[in-house]
C-alpha cells in the first residue's frame, strides 16, 4: 500500500525513467517559440540553471530523513539533477532547443493629459490631471494577450487609486468597456523577513485580471482624491503614484502537449514527450499519487484514502474496520525540525492536532479528490525557483478569490493559471505561483505551488500567515458574484483530504502566530477557524463577500466528508 511520498531512491529513479521516454510527436513538432517580448524593462526568459544561484531556501533544512533528501533546500543537488546524472544518455530536449509557451509584455505608463471631450472622468469627482496622479498608455496595439495587470518598484507602497484598463478582442476593431483591475493584492504574498519576500526580485502589483484573447491595450491609473475641492471644482490627488508603473499583458501560450478538457473521465497516462528536470521534480514529489509525469492525481474512494493513511503511519490494515491495537508506546511519531516533513510526507510534527491512537483506529480524512496536476496545466516549470520551500505542518486553511474576474469558461482554467502563475513569478517577482491548490468554477482542482500535493508547501497567499497553513483560490470575483455551488464543494473536498492527512478539524479553532500583518503583530498567536477567508488574517475584500459567506457551509461538509 502507497505512502503519500516515496523514498529519495524511489523518487530519484523514477525521475530518471522519465528521461528517456521516446519523443512524441507533439514535442517533436513543438511550435517556434514566442516571439521574444519588446519591452522596456522586463528581461526576457531565464533558464532555471541561470537563476539557481540567485535562489535561496526559506526555511533551511536541518534533518535529512531518507524521504525528503530528494527535496530538501539544502541538498547539494536536486532530485532532478540526480536522476539527469544517473539516467541514461537520451535525446532529451532542453530549455534552449524546445518551445517554452507564454510570454509577457511590460510596457511602461506615462503622465496622461485629459483626452478633449472625455467625458468619463467627471470634473467634480476625479483627480487633478498631474504627471503625480494619473499615469496611464493610450491606445496601442501589441501582441496577443489575455491578462493583465500593472506592477511597480517599491513592494512596501501601496497604489492608492483607481487602476482602469480596456482591451481589443484579436482580430476585431470592438473594444471592451472600462475594466477595474483590483489595486488591493499586496496582501497575497510571502511573509515579511522570509528569503522570499527579501530577495530583491518582489514588485508591487495589482491583482491580475482576466481579459481574454485580445491585442490591443489602453490603461489609466488615477491616484485616490483625497476630498479637497480645488478652484475649478476639482478634487485635489492624495498620495502620488508609485513609481515605475508598468502594464503587464500575459500571454499564456498554448500548450503543446494539452490534454483533454479537466471533466474528461478515463484513466490519467503520462504525457509522452521527454520531462526537463525541472518537470521531472516536480512531478516526482508526486511519484507515490500518481505516475511521473501525469496529468491528474486520480480520485480514491473513502475506504481507500483512510486504508492508505493508517498504512503510511504504520497501523496494521485491520485498522479500518477499527479493530487494531493502539500503537506500541516505542514506536512515538517522529518529531520533525522546522523546514521538513515527516517520513511520509505527511505529518511533519508531533504538534499536528489529532495524531493520538484515536486517530491512528479510525482516521478523519475525507476521500481524495482528483487533482490536475501542474503538468496537467502546463506549468513551465523553467520559470520558478529550483527548490521547494516546506513549513512544519498544515494547522489551517485560508479561502481566496484570484480577484481575475468571472468571464472564462472551465476549459480555459489551465490558460487562467499559466497566466497568474506568469504574473506572480515574472512580474510580481515571486519564487511561484502563490496559492497552494486552486479551483476553477466547475469544482475542477488545481495543484499550485511546487513540492507535492501532500505535502506542507510553502505557499506565497496569506501575508503573515504562511507558516503551517495553505492557500486555496477559487478563480474568480466573488464580491458581488455567488461562488458556483461546484467550488465551495470543492472547497470542502480538498480540505477534508488534506487536513485529514494532518489530523486538522475542518469545523475546529486553531492557533497560528502571525508573521506580521496590518491586523496582528509580528510574533501574537492569533486563535483561527481552521478554515478561514484571507480577511481573517489580513485586513482586506478577499475573498470576497459572497465567497466569506458560504465558508461555514463549507466547514460543515468538510468535517462531515471526514466522518466528523
Amino acid at each position: 500500500m502507497r505512502g503519500y511520498l516515496a523514498s529519495s531512491i524511489a523518487v530519484t529513479c523514477a525521475a530518471a525513467l522519465a528521461f528517456p521516454l521516446a519523443l512524441s510527436t507533439d514535442a517533436a513538432a513543438a511550435p517556434p517559440a514566442a516571439e521574444s517580448p519588446t519591452t522596456e524593462r522586463a528581461t526576457p526568459d531565464r533558464p532555471a540553471s541561470e537563476r539557481t544561484a540567485r535562489a535561496r531556501p526559506e526555511t533551511p533544512s536541518t534533518s535529512k530523513t531518507s524521504a525528503e533528501t530528494a527535496t530538501s533546500p539544502e541538498t547539494a543537488t536536486s532530485a532532478a539533477e540526480a536522476a539527469a546524472a544517473a539516467a541514461p544518455v537520451a535525446p532529451v530536449a532542453s530549455v534552449s532547443d524546445r518551445s517554452i509557451p507564454g510570454s509577457t509584455q511590460s510596457l511602461p505608463l506615462a503622465p496622461l493629459t485629459p483626452p478633449s471631450g472625455d467625458r468619463t472622468l467627471p470634473p467634480t469627482s476625479a483627480p487633478a490631471f498631474t504627471p503625480a496622479a494619473t499615469q496611464g498608455l493610450p491606445r496601442r496595439d501589441v501582441r496577443h494577450f489575455s491578462l493583465v495587470g500593472v506592477v511597480w518598484d517599491n513592494p512596501d507602497t501601496e497604489l492608492q487609486g483607481r487602476v482602469q484598463v480596456r482591451t481589443r478582442a484579436s482580430g476585431t476593431a470592438k473594444w471592451s468597456v472600462w475594466q477595474d483591475v483590483d489595486t488591493h493584492n499586496h496582501e497575497h504574498a510571502a511573509d515579511p523577513d522570509t528569503a522570499e519576500r527579501t530577495s530583491g526580485r518582489v514588485r508591487g502589483s495589482t491583482a491580475p485580471l482576466w481579459v481574454g484573447d485580445s491585442d490591443g491595450v489602453e490603461v489609466r491609473v488615477q491616484a485616490e482624491a483625497d476630498g479637497r475641492p480645488e478652484a475649478d471644482g476639482r478634487a485635489v490627488a492624495g498620495d502620488p503614484l508609485p513609481k515605475g508603473l508598468h502594464i503587464e499583458l500575459i500571454d499564456p501560450g498554448v500548450d503543446p502537449a494539452a490534454e483533454p478538457p479537466p471533466q474528461a473521465s478515463g484513466v490519467d497516462t503520462p504525457r509522452g514527450n521527454v520531462l526537463s528536470p525541472e518537470a521531472a521534480a516536480s512531478s516526482a514529489v508526486n511519484a507515490d499519487l500518481a505516475p511521473l509525469g501525469a496529468t491528474v492525481i486520480p480520485a480514491l474512494s473513502q475506504k481507500q484514502t483512510e486504508a492508505d493513511l493508517i498504512a503510511t503511519r504504520g497501523d496494521s490494515a485491520g485498522a479500518a474496520s477499527g479493530t487494531a491495537k493502539p500503537a506500541p508506546k516505542e514506536k512515538p511519531i517522529v518529531k520533525e525540525k522546522p523546514g521538513t516533513t515527516g517520513k511520509t510526507g505527511t505529518i511533519g510534527n508531533a504538534d499536528a492536532a489529532g495524531t493520538g491512537t484515536g486517530q491512528r483506529v479510525k482516521p478523519y480524512i475525507g476521500a481524495r479528490p482528483r487533482i490536475v496536476t501542474r503538468r496537467g496545466w502546463g506549468a513551465d516549470e523553467t520559470l520558478r525557483e529550483r527548490n521547494f520551500s516546506y513549513t512544519k505542518t498544515v494547522k489551517a486553511a485560508f479561502v481566496h478569490h484570484t480577484a481575475s474576474g468571472n468571464n472564462y469558461r472551465c476549459a480555459q482554467a489551465p490558460s487562467v493559471i499559466r497566466s497568474i502563475y506568469r504574473y506572480h513569478v515574472k512580474s510580481s517577482g515571486w519564487r511561484d505561483i502563490g496559492y497552494n491548490f486552486l479551483i476553477d468554477k466547475c469544482g475542477n482542482i488545481y495543484e499550485g505551488r511546487a513540492g507535492g500535493v501532500a505535502k506542507p508547501v510553502m505557499g506565497a497567499h496569506t501575508l503573515g500567515f504562511n507558516t503551517n497553513s495553505m492557500g486555496i483560490a477559487v478563480l474568480g470575483s466573488f464580491g458581488t458574484s455567488n461562488p458556483p455551488a461546484a467550488a465551495v464543494k470543492a472547497i470542502a473536498k480538498l480540505t477534508a483530504w488534506k487536513l485529514g492527512l494532518f489530523g486538522a478539524n475542518p469545523k475546529g479553532k486553531t492557533y497560528l502566530k502571525s508573521g506580521g500583518g496590518n491586523l496582528y503583530r509580528k510574533g501574537k498567536n492569533v486563535r483561527l477557524n481552521v478554515i478561514s477567508g484571507h480577511r481573517d488574517g489580513f485586513a482586506t475584500e478577499c475573498p470576497g463577500g459572497r465567497l466569506y459567506a458560504k465558508l461555514g457551509k463549507a466547514r460543515a461538509t468538510s468535517a462531515r466528508y471526514q466522518g466528523r
